[in-house]
């Protein structure tokens, strides 16, 4: 007979997180000790963080968007092309968000990129660690958080 390991997820986990996780110990347990985002749920919190949080008061009104438009897209066939920067930046700035197209990547590779996120985001945290900018095995190849609450904004 073979057995089985099912591993469930359950309130106890190696990784503890701040008791208030509104904090300055959450930034410190999420970006300086690399424990990242996946860190953080891998706790079974409960709440989600004021600092991933948009206060109310800056939220979008439902009753205010415009359903005529649709997110920019921007041609970046012509990299030399100072609209094309430009175009960039305005989308950032306005919307968040932008879609490229005739980029050159080829769908293949696209789809390869999708199926292996998740892999490595799932992999355990000392191992994704390797990774992480500055001590990476691959010059190319760097971890990096995208929270930096000290951080500057670019606009």
């Amino acid at each position: 007979m073979q057995s089985i390991l099912i591993q469930t997820r359950t309130h106890t986990s190696p990784l503890m997180p701040p008791r208030d996780i509104n904090s300055e110990k959450t930034i410190d347990f999420v970006v300086n000790k690399r424990n990242g985002i996946k860190g953080l749920v891998d706790t079974c919190i409960e709440t989600v963080p004021e600092l991933y949080t948009l206060p109310l008061e800056e939220r979008l009104d439902p009753n205010n968007i415009l359903t005529q438009h649709s997110i920019p897209v921007i041609d970046v066939s012509n990299w030399d092309d100072p609209k094309v920067t430009e175009s960039i930046c305005k989308a950032a700035q306005e919307w968040g968000f932008f879609q490229i197209i005739n980029h050159g990547v080829p769908l293949e590779v696209l789809d390869a990129v999708k199926e292996a996120a998740p892999r490595f985001f799932g992999l355990p945290n000392e191992e994704r660690n390797k990774y992480w900018a500055g001590n990476s095995p691959i010059e190319t190849v760097a971890l990096k958080t995208s929270f930096v609450p000290q951080g500057s904004y670019c606009f």
